[in-house]
């Protein structure tokens, strides 16, 4: 399996490619990783060096890996935080390439916008540009609660409504959606859940709450879901393998109270999760 996952980068720490590449490599994925941006480390902190690519040399690199002949042999596409708007179309242009060379390769959204709490963190434009372009344009998305609020215009307050948030995402385009860090009237409040929906079908996984404050977490969790569904073609079993990952990935960097997700102290938790949960058909 081949992935061309265009994404930001950080020297130090995880986030963007550097939490997306190595649990897809982990599973014996190919990645061809493009960057958007080379940052010392994540911007969480308050301070960085480093820069941000634009648009035309998004599309120079991958024009390059197309001058190599491999793009029908290229199973998906993977996206996450877009710095611009003309990034967002470089992306969207690469999407249109590889899907060109081959119809069933899949491309993965995960339509940074903001977070519950945060409220909107991107540049402007780009949350429009996520709701007209990208998400309409891709076979699965990955969204937050925030970013599904958002991007279907419905206040997800109890899983009846998340669950149309859903559909109403899934008319505009994308067959798939997960959405991570669920909490409606209907969640424990020590509890956390994650919903996907296909088909007009719905599942929903329930983990304990985790205390810690981390970044990359949702980049890894498009990446490895992803991968899942292009082998099982399940958002079922896509979402509990995935679920399953993360939490043991999360568990691991709240134990050492790191800053930073243990993406590789914590690797075998990608091929064989210490612990797994019910998939509930909901």
């Amino acid at each position: 399996m081949n992935v061309l996952s265009i994404q930001s980068h950080v020297a130090y720490g995880h986030v963007g490619n550097a939490s997306a590449v190595f649990p897809m490599q982990r599973l014996g994925v190919e990645v061809w990783a493009v960057h958007t941006v080379q940052f010392s480390n994540h911007t969480g902190y308050g301070a960085w060096r480093g820069r941000v690519f634009d648009g035309p040399a998004i599309e120079e690199l991958v024009e390059g890996i197309a001058e190599r002949g491999v793009l029908p042999a290229c199973d998906g596409v993977l996206s996450g935080y877009m710095g611009s708007a003309d990034i967002g179309t470089a992306i969207l242009r690469a999407v249109a390439r590889v899907r060109a060379a081959n119809p069933a390769a899949l491309y993965c959204c995960d339509p940074v916008i903001g977070d519950v709490g945060r409220g909107v963190f991107v540049r402007p434009g780009i949350p429009e540009f996520m709701r007209d372009h990208a998400v309409p344009a891709a076979d699965l998305i990955t969204p937050n609660q925030f970013e599904l609020d958002y991007l279907s215009g419905i206040e997800t307050r109890t899983l009846a409504d998340a669950k149309a948030a859903v559909a109403a995402v899934q008319a505009s385009g994308p067959k798939v959606v997960l959405v991570t860090s669920l909490h409606t009237a209907e969640t424990p409040d020590d509890s956390i859940d994650m919903l996907a929906g296909e088909g007009g079908l719905f599942w929903r996984l329930r983990t304990p709450r985790l205390s810690l404050a981390v970044n990359g977490a949702g980049d890894a969790t498009a990446a490895l879901f992803l991968v899942h569904y292009a082998r099982t073609r399940s958002a079922g079993e896509a979402l509990g393998t995935a679920a399953a990952s993360i939490f043991g990935l999360l568990r691991r960097t709240a134990e050492a109270g790191a800053r930073e997700i243990l993406t590789v102290a914590a690797q075998e938790e990608f091929v064989a999760p210490s612990r797994t949960f019910p998939v509930e058909a909901v």
